[in-house]
């Protein structure tokens, strides 16, 4: 659980410093060491926009700390990344007029899971797109993301 000695150490709010995995691209965003676009960030948790959106809005929740999936990541950790995920539903709720919200999560790669680091997508649905499978959509272009990053955003 969490990521082993000597693969590095990342900075969180605060200046404290957690493990990181080395060639995790979610731990390097929660690090600052890559490129994302953040809306919302505290102690424990960071979310941002998902690089391939399903729909408009579509943003990743994670824990800063390294869990590989929901099997592996504490319950201390699950609670503050599921609070971070209904905090920036709530947001999305009162911002983008979705008609809901769907929070997902895969738990390893037979089941969907691509980047083996445990993360939740807030996804808003509208009533034309509830009930659809989750995929893609290659119409959602990098200026609607940022539109949708820039209403998700913290005040502040």
């Amino acid at each position: 659980m969490g990521g082993e000695p000597g693969e590095g150490e990342g900075s969180q709010p605060g200046g404290a410093r957690l493990p990181l995995v080395a060639d995790c691209i979610f731990c390097a965003i929660a690090a600052g060491a890559a490129p994302a676009t953040i809306v919302d960030e505290d102690a424990d948790t960071i979310a941002f926009m998902d690089i391939n959106p399903w729909a408009r809005g579509h943003a990743l929740v994670i824990p800063r700390r390294h869990y590989e999936n929901l099997l592996e990541i504490a319950p201390e950790d699950l609670g503050k990344t599921f609070a971070a995920a209904r905090r920036l539903a709530a947001r999305m709720s009162d911002r983008l007029g979705p008609d809901g919200v769907v929070l997902w999560n895969s738990c390893g790669q037979a089941a969907g899971q691509v980047v083996m680091h445990f993360h939740v997508h807030v996804i808003p649905v509208t009533r034309e797109t509830s009930g659809r499978a989750p995929r893609p959509d290659p119409s959602i272009e990098e200026s609607d993301i940022a539109t949708a990053a820039a209403a998700l955003r913290t005040e502040g």
